[in-house]
């Protein structure tokens, strides 16, 4: 008997401590110990159970891999109904909102309110008794939804048993179940692989998963549960507010969103509304708007309900973000690389706050796919700066004479050729540098504002210059000479000069400009920032291993590829060596960022290997980081991997030495991450002790009017480079706005929120004092 006793005990404090990080990595978004750590105490506590079943409890975390088949799924009876809210579409409806409130309370001052993201996935409710998860249900028609008990039981998110010596006796809480962003792509790529049918979005996905009637299927699949409210409670006093209501909710275990703020007015509703739909992109999850709540529950009691919504709470939408339109036609475009680009034209259609006449197609892989065809009444999705693309047709909308897609054999610029490798999505023109899009795109790309910036310089001068034989790449327009270009139609001897005199002026300009200005396949402006912040000048960057360019931020393994190919390339590094010899100085630092080089370690090194095809298959990440801090090098690592088994360090499994020593023989593996790590002590030898905190870090600004002496982009890029961040609303949390000629709402409402107000000189001032030279910008 004390054997079993001590036995039961050791299961107890297993599931104790694994329920424990589950709430530190869920609830607090605070973990406890790497990923490893867990899933070894959790095969621990899997291996005792399977030894002796007696043990096992429904709130085990081992009891979250699904149950066998359901031939269908129950009917549950809402005991408080899951009602629908109405919709705020505009500032003005929220306005009239707030006045509703105020005057059916009789109060004058400003209301406190709950903002809260309104999720776009599947509204359930879970119900808890005595602090166990007894069912869960769907929202129905909101009186009426489905026992999913079984499947909302292998969602980590969703405690099985509540935290605490001494739950509700009865606790029924509502909330939301999404599909994140990042797992609904590694969803869809499994489907795909296996033949099986991918899902539109991630609302489909969420709610195809949780109403799957063999729940080992949801198991598999990467949803994530947050509570917004409370239905039931019995045995507790209930909270006085509806935000003390989520802190309790928190404090049971229950996860709720981070992004949830206690608002005081209208006003401040609308500059959370502002806010996070400028973050919408950003989030790994979908909203489509924001709901908010009158915090103090005497006063949502005493406003009641009208119909099946309550008076205390709307939702205020987003603009729609797809919508129906007819395809009339699709043009293919050539780029700068030769790559051909189908566009979709339009019936002219409002998407996202928008009108959309044109959107992408993707490729003709995607097209076939997707069986979309000229006259389709289609899907068009547009979110935030996101390109419009069309997402799918509508089939049973197609008319008669709908006609199919095809490729086209030739180039539509020049008539050259196609080609489209074996394997290869994109089709490309094999005409080179005889096909006028690429050539005069790639100049008109560089001599473009936001690139090299090139007064004068405009799309009808470059096809000029191209068409007259004077310049051919980029490199030859500092070749020009002012009496060829003033022979030029439409120029003069004071239009060429000007032109030469902006040539002049641009040789010197900061290299994340001259990294967009070149045309990188996949760079655009920021990752070109974060390449120069990271490496501090440009040699760095054009020798860089592939292994060093995955640790900088915004660079994936796609980007990474496309910037060692570029640069790899004997004609773009001759044009580069033109541009140089023609008195081209990228402005840089010369320092490496300290962050960046303190980011390149072994265990880097070894991951980014990984993903770049070295055959480290079933060895994780964690094992590669064990690794990496007990080996100083790659030849420390590599010595101990020649000694075979036995030679692994304390933590890694037995064999992961002799397949590491395979790996490092093949493929040249072990020279290609030697010399990563000597470039990497290369920066290291020439970066900064230390990071130094910039002046303006974790200020917002606001830039409004018209600057006389920079550009808007300049002043932004400054402000960057100094810490701050840009933002195109004014909020109480705004740190300063800058005020130019004619400045408008935003200098307003700057002023009646007391937010601190400067001049274009007293900016100019700041980037004096900081070494900032907007010329360079």
């Amino acid at each position: 008997m004390p054997e079993t006793n001590d036995l039961s005990q050791k299961v107890q404090s297993l599931r104790d401590q694994l329920n424990n990080w589950s709430y530190r990595y869920y609830v607090l978004d605070d973990p406890a110990v790497p990923d490893a750590e867990y899933d070894r105490l959790y095969r621990e506590l899997k291996a005792l159970e399977e030894a002796h079943p007696e043990l096992v409890t429904a709130d085990s975390p081992t009891q979250r891999v699904g149950d066998v088949p359901l031939d269908a799924f129950d009917q549950v009876q809402h005991e408080v109904p899951m009602l629908s809210l109405d919709n705020a579409f505009d500032d003005d409806d929220l306005r009239a909102f707030d006045n509703r409130i105020r005057e059916r309370l009789d109060v004058s001052d400003t209301i406190a309110y709950v903002a809260e993201p309104k999720l776009d996935g599947l509204a359930i409710s879970l119900l808890y008794e005595n602090g166990e998860l007894v069912r869960a249900a769907t929202r129905g028609d909101g009186q009426t939804g489905e026992n999913i008990t079984v499947n909302a039981r292998t969602i980590r998110s969703v405690p099985l048993k509540l935290r605490g010596d001494n739950p509700p006796a009865r606790l029924e809480v509502r909330g939301e179940v999404v599909m994140p962003h990042g797992g609904f792509a590694e969803l869809n790529a499994r489907q795909e692989a296996a033949g099986q049918k991918v899902f539109a979005n991630p609302r489909n996905a969420a709610a195809g998963s949780l109403r799957q009637l063999d729940s080992r299927i949801t198991a598999e699949r990467p949803l994530e549960f947050y509570a917004y409210s409370l239905a039931q409670l019995e045995g507790q006093p209930w909270p006085a507010t509806h935000s003390a209501i989520l802190d309790a909710l928190k404090h049971w275990g229950l996860r709720v969103n981070p992004e949830i703020r206690v608002c005081e007015g209208v006003e401040a509703l609308l500059a959370f509304y502002h806010g996070i739909l400028d973050k919408r992109d950003k989030l790994d999850y979908d909203i489509d708007g924001v709901v908010y709540k009158v915090d103090r529950l005497d006063w949502q009691r005493d406003l009641g309900f009208v119909s099946r919504a309550p008076r205390w709470a709307i939702a205020h939408k987003f603009p729609a973000q797809e919508e129906l339109t007819v395809l009339n036609g699709v043009d293919w475009q050539v780029g700068r690389t030769g790559a051909l680009t189908p566009v979709a034209r339009l019936e002219p259609v409002q998407v996202g706050g928008v009108t959309v006449s044109n959107a992408t197609l993707h490729n003709i892989d995607e097209i076939r796919r997707l069986d979309i065809r000229v006259g389709d009444t289609v899907v068009v999705y547009r979110a935030g700066d996101v390109i419009p693309k069309v997402v799918r047709p509508i089939p049973e909308r197609r008319p008669a004479d709908a006609q199919t897609i095809s490729l086209p054999s030739n180039c539509p610029v020049c008539g050259s050729d196609i080609l489209r490798g074996d394997g290869e999505v994109v089709a490309r023109c094999t005409g080179g540098l005889i096909c006028g899009a690429q050539q005069r795109e790639a100049i008109k790309h560089f001599a473009s504002r936001r690139a090299m910036d090139i007064d004068g310089l405009g799309d009808k001068l470059v096809d000029a210059l191209v068409d007259e034989g004077l310049i051919a790449t980029v490199a030859d327009l500092y070749r020009l000479e002012a009496a060829r270009v003033a022979g030029l139609e439409r120029m003069g001897e004071k239009s060429a000069d000007n032109l030469i005199a902006a040539l002049e002026t641009s040789k010197k300009v900061g290299l994340g400009r001259f990294l967009f200005a070149l045309g990188i396949l996949q760079i655009g402006e920021e990752t070109a920032k974060n390449l120069a912040d990271c490496f501090g000048d440009l040699d760095g960057i054009r020798h860089a291993s592939l292994l060093l360019l995955l640790a900088v931020p915004d660079v994936g393994l796609e980007v990474a590829r496309a910037i060692g190919a570029f640069f790899a390339e004997a004609d773009n590094e001759a044009v580069i060596d033109g541009l140089l010899a023609a008195g081209v100085t990228p402005q840089s630092s010369g320092q490496p960022s300290a962050a960046f080089v303190s980011s390149l370690t072994l265990a880097h090194l070894l991951k980014s290997a990984k993903r770049l095809g070295m055959d480290l298959e079933g060895i994780g990440d964690k094992t590669l980081e064990t690794l990496g801090s007990h080996f100083a090098s790659v030849a420390a690592l590599s010595q101990a991997a020649a000694e075979g088994a036995g030679a692994e360090p304390g933590g890694v499994r037995s064999g992961v030495m002799v397949q590491m020593a395979r790996a490092l023989a093949a493929d040249d593996w072990q020279a290609r991450l030697q010399q990563a790590e000597q470039q990497a002590a290369s920066l290291a030898a020439r970066a900064p002790a230390h990071t130094e905190s910039r002046p303006l870090e974790g200020q917002t600004w606001v830039l409004t009017g018209t600057l006389e002496s920079l550009t808007r982009d300049q002043a932004k890029q400054g402000l960057q480079q100094l810490g701050a961040k840009v933002a195109g609303s004014v909020s109480k949390n705004t740190a300063m706005v800058v005020a130019g000629a004619a400045a408008g709402s935003k200098l307003a409402k700057a002023e009646s929120l007391g937010v601190e107000v400067c001049d274009e000189a007293a900016l100019m001032s700041v980037f004096k004092e900081n070494g900032i030279d907007p010329g360079a910008l």
